[in-house]
Formats: C-alpha cells, sequence, structure tokens
C-alpha cells in the first residue's frame, strides 16, 4: 500500500497538468489543422504526421479511428502509418508524467524515440507500400464549434477533466496497482537473471507489450516497479514504447484499413525502433555518460511525512475527478442516451469502441453520411441513435471504415 501510495502522491500533481493541457489542445486546436498537413507531398506528410502526433493525447485504441478518418480525408498511407506509431507512444499528459516520475531523461528520450520510430514506419511505408487508393475527399460533418474563448475553455476542462479521465483513467489506477504488486510481492531475485543483460530483458518486455492493452501513461509506473526489481532502462523504454503503441486489436484494424504489407511495416517499425533505443539507453547507461535510474522518485518516495501539501491537494483532487468521470458522469449519460426516442429513429449497435474518440469518430462517420439528419453514439451503450432517411447499408459502410461494426 505504501508503494501504490508514493507513487500517486508523486504522479498526482504531474497528471493534473496533463489533462488540463490535453483538454486546451483539443478545444483550441481544430481537427482540420492535422488532417491538412497530412496529405500532401510523399515524405513531408510523414513527417507532419509524426510531429503532430506526438503532443496528442490518444491511446492506442482512439488513435485508430482518427487514423481511419484522416485515411479517409485524403492522409498518405505512409502518414497514417507515422501517426499511428507516434500518436499513442506519447502525448503532453504521458511526457509530463514521465518527467514527474522517472527524470528528465527519460521524458526528453521518449518523445524523441517515438519521433524516429514513427518516421522510420511512414517512410518505409510511403517506399513499399505507397500505392494510393484513396483518392476522393470524404467531407466528414463540420464540428460546429462556439468560437466564445469561456465556451472553449469549458470545454477544455471537460474533455481534460472528463472525457479523458473516462478513456485512461481505469488503465492508469491499473498500472499503478500492478507497479505497486509488482513492488511488494515479488522477490528481487526473479530478476536476477535480467540484471545487466540487455537482451533478455527486452524479449521479455516485448513478448509481454506487444500483445497486451496499456495507456501512455499507465505504463510509466509499471517501467518503474521493473526497473526497480532489476530491469535495464533500455527494457523499460521497450515497454514505454512498445505497450502504448499496439495491442492485438490496433494490429488487426491496422491489417483491415491498411493491409497485410503496411500491418508489418507498422509492427516492425515498433519492435526494430524500441529495440535500438533501448539499447542505446542500456550502453549510455553502462558507460556512465547518462544517469536514467538515479532520479527514480519512487526509489526513495516512502516517507509520508515528506509530501507536500500541493501532493496532497493534487491526489484528493485526482480522486474526485476520476469518481465523477468513471462512475457519476457515465451513469448519466447511460440514463440521457436511453429517454424519449423519436419513432423515426433507428438504432444501431456498434462494437469495437473503448474511449471517447471512439465514439467521436463513429458519430462523426454516421454524421457524414448522405440523409443523416441527426446522429448520437453512446459509448456506454454501445448504441447509436440516427434519424433521417439514410440507409441501413451505407451507416454500416460508413461505421466500418472508421474500423467499428455496425448492425442494425
Amino acid at each position: 500500500m505504501d508503494q501504490f501510495s508514493s507513487l500517486v502522491f508523486e504522479m498526482s500533481p504531474y497528471l493534473l497538468l496533463g489533462f488540463l493541457l490535453a483538454g486546451l489542445m483539443h478545444a483550441f486546436i481544430p481537427g482540420k489543422f492535422f488532417g491538412s498537413y497530412l496529405a500532401g507531398g510523399r515524405f513531408r506528410s510523414v513527417v507532419n504526421a509524426a510531429l503532430f502526433g506526438i503532443p496528442l493525447p490518444l491511446c492506442s485504441c482512439g488513435v485508430i479511428p482518427t487514423a481511419m478518418s484522416l485515411r479517409k480525408e485524403g492522409a498518405s498511407r505512409g502518414a497514417v502509418v507515422s501517426f499511428l506509431i507516434a500518436t499513442p507512444q506519447t502525448g503532453v499528459d504521458s511526457i509530463i508524467a514521465t518527467y514527474g516520475l522517472m527524470g528528465l531523461p527519460f521524458a526528453l528520450v521518449r518523445p524523441f524515440a517515438a519521433l524516429c520510430t514513427a518516421l522510420l514506419g511512414g517512410f518505409m511505408a510511403t517506399t513499399f507500400d505507397g500505392k494510393e487508393d484513396v483518392k476522393e475527399s470524404h467531407q466528414v460533418a463540420n464540428e460546429q464549434k462556439d468560437t466564445h474563448f469561456w465556451h472553449r475553455l469549458i470545454e477544455a476542462l471537460r474533455y481534460g477533466f472528463v472525457d479523458m479521465m473516462q478513456d485512461i483513467g481505469r488503465w492508469l489506477v491499473l498500472g499503478l496497482l500492478v507497479a505497486a504488486l509488482i513492488t511488494t510481492c515479488i522477490p528481487t531475485e526473479w530478476f536476477t537473471v535480467f540484471q545487466g543483460n540487455t537482451w533478455a530483458s527486452m524479449l521479455l518486455v516485448l513478448c509481454v507489450s506487444i500483445p497486451m492493452y496499456v495507456c501512455a501513461t499507465g505504463s510509466i509506473p509499471i517501467a518503474v516497479a521493473l526497473m526497480l526489481k532489476g530491469l535495464t532502462p533500455g527494457a523499460a523504454l521497450v515497454l514505454l514504447m512498445a505497450g502504448p503503441a499496439c495491442n492485438l486489436a490496433s494490429i488487426l484494424v491496422v491489417r483491415k484499413g491498411l493491409g497485410w504489407r503496411s500491418m508489418v511495416i507498422y509492427l516492425a517499425s515498433i519492435i526494430v525502433g524500441s529495440v535500438a533505443f533501448g539499447c542505446l539507453i542500456d550502453f549510455l547507461q553502462f558507460h556512465g555518460m547518462v544517469d536514467f535510474t538515479g532520479q527514480l522518485i519512487a526509489k526513495e518516495a516512502c516517507c509520508m511525512q515528506e509530501v507536500s501539501w500541493v501532493s496532497w491537494a493534487s491526489t484528493v483532487l485526482l480522486a474526485l475527478l476520476l469518481f465523477h468521470a468513471l462512475v457519476i458522469d457515465k451513469i448519466k449519460k447511460r440514463r440521457n442516451h436511453t429517454i424519449n426516442p423519436s419513432k423515426n429513429m433507428k438504432v444501431y449497435h456498434i462494437e469495437g469502441m473503448n474511449c471517447n474518440h471512439c465514439r467521436m469518430s463513429a458519430e462523426k462517420a454516421i454524421l457524414s453520411v448522405e440523409g443523416v439528419t441527426t446522429a448520437t453514439v453512446c459509448l456506454e451503450t454501445g448504441e447509436a441513435h440516427v434519424e433521417g432517411t439514410a440507409s441501413d447499408e451505407s451507416i454500416r459502410k460508413a461505421v466500418d471504415a472508421v474500423g467499428f461494426k455496425c448492425t442494425c
């Protein structure tokens, strides 16, 4: 329990700041800003996709429909692969949390490694799988956002402290619990074989991290716990890169949306990039050039008397916001979505949605169908309520195009 509370106290101020910045980016940077830079030029679009993707707070499930929507709007195949690799590995929230828990060296290396890995994958996809099969641009329903500053600020707070917390909150708590269990329950002797053994550590981490789902922020306490048990800093970076970058669900969707060749490039880039940077970090660590372990706050954050009032206040506020987002707001949404259905309304069931980005992507896809007048999608129930004259088949195709399955 001490390990869990120590991690929470240290991460909470940085998490709150990260969620706030993520909300501000969402509210004040229009979505079309990104899409307009991902279609022009074979290699320029790849670079733009990587640069835009790194600060965006999207997880490995939420990035899929966003990337598929960009593809529909004309983004190149290489740009989509680059975006898929860079975005889930980092985000403004996870970069700040990495600095708070693991120190400045990791906070700098993590986004740089994500950038290089994304460029590798995007350039390979452009070179070896660059045939463009999407020529026309499908205009997604226009976002009618109020331009008033205070309305956007409210939207930023809503997105950062409700929507984002719903998306990654449970995974963040799970990551903290797993880290505490690793630190408390697993004997250090179990990891003796990995001490100083870069390749054995990385092989273990790759086998575990690629198929599982873990968000960029939730992976941080797990990486710290494994390092404290003897895994090398390079192996920890492999977890921080490969874990958030992909999972079995995202691999299957990439195969469906971009084809076998792009899927292989996508996976190979993540594996090669994470291992290469992991080896580089261990080389720098073992030769005393950079210390990636000396600033681990979890190593020394055990004394409750050292906890500042800022950490206490941030932890209490974070707990209240998580409870509101994960319990109260979800109950409200479920109730509001099931009342007063119109007789002209059709109900569709959508499978595969895991976060609010998934919900928004599915909703935009339905609204883009000709004949649809209104459409609302509920993440909690997996239902879409649609009004208009559009056919069932056209709605199914629109939802399928962004990576989900739609049934009546």
